[in-house]
């Protein structure tokens, strides 16, 4: 497995926030963590990349032990982008991205042209080779977050772990950014990430584990695991997916506290 964890349990502020989660999540898959706010998606990456330190369990990437092993060697094995998007002043995109080789450089060493042609392909596969040179407190929201985005696929990691990659992007660029992973993954990289919007995770996730109240309580197929009363249970939703095109789609009909209406919507 490229990403293993096994009994992981971590507190925030004396609570819980990840209880007992077991995953295996195999090269080349984009497998996808949902569920309500404050049910522990963010939490659970940050323990894999070690922002928060587990109280107990464990979490292997790509072989290595997180808790045993150096910084600079988990920033080979995997690169990560948070929702925390900083403005650096003064910094060109390009320079930004190529942060993301730092691992890869002795304490002396220049960039290659290995580095300089993982930066150009991470420029170009976000579409930002037309910004490279752009200071970056200058970007949109949208932008910023394809930068932080293009920096982790820089790294070349054999594990991409993304807290909600979709965030902040307009449609077209939500829909290139997922179809981005989806690729990567078929060459290899297992692509780890938190959604809010279920829809698209339902579209371009293999897996999905459903977290509610730091638990991991459904993992497998989106049309496997978001039935009808999981959907209902955890999300307060009247929704069912349905396999349309060769892709699972999220059906809603609304709340579950909502009047009944004539009119449904596509999540």
């Amino acid at each position: 497995m490229s990403v293993r964890i096994r009994g992981l349990r971590v507190e925030l502020a004396g609570r819980a926030a990840v209880s007992d989660v077991d995953l295996d999540v195999p090269a080349g898959e984009v497998f996808g963590l949902v569920g309500p706010n404050g049910s522990g998606k963010t939490t659970l990456l940050r323990a894999l990349y070690r922002a928060v330190r587990p109280v107990s369990g464990s979490a292997d990437v790509a072989g290595a032990p997180v808790a045993n092993t150096g910084r600079r060697a988990l920033a080979r094995l995997l690169g990560a982008t948070t929702q925390e998007v900083v403005r650096a002043g003064g910094l060109a995109v390009r320079e930004v991205v190529a942060q993301g080789r730092t691992a890869h450089l002795g304490l002396l060493s220049r960039p290659g042209p290995e580095d300089e042609d993982a930066v150009r392909r991470a420029l170009r596969a976000t579409e930002l080779a037309g910004a490279a040179d752009r200071d970056v407190s200058r970007l949109s929201g949208g932008e910023l977050q394809r930068v932080v985005i293009a920096r982790a696929l820089a790294q070349r990691p054999q594990v991409l772990v993304l807290d909600e990659p979709t965030n902040h992007l307009d449609l077209r660029h939500r829909y290139a950014v997922l179809q981005l992973l989806g690729e990567l993954a078929r060459g290899g990289t297992t692509v780890l990430l938190t959604a809010h919007d279920l829809d698209l995770a339902v579209r371009f996730c293999d897996r999905l584990g459903v977290l509610d109240g730091g638990r991991l309580v459904a993992a497998g197929e989106p049309g496997e695991v978001l039935d009808e009363r999981l959907l209902a249970e955890v999300f307060g939703i009247r929704a069912r997916t349905e396999r349309a095109g060769g892709r699972w789609r999220l059906e809603v009909d609304g709340p579950l506290d909502a009047q009944s209406s004539d009119h449904s919507c596509t999540g």
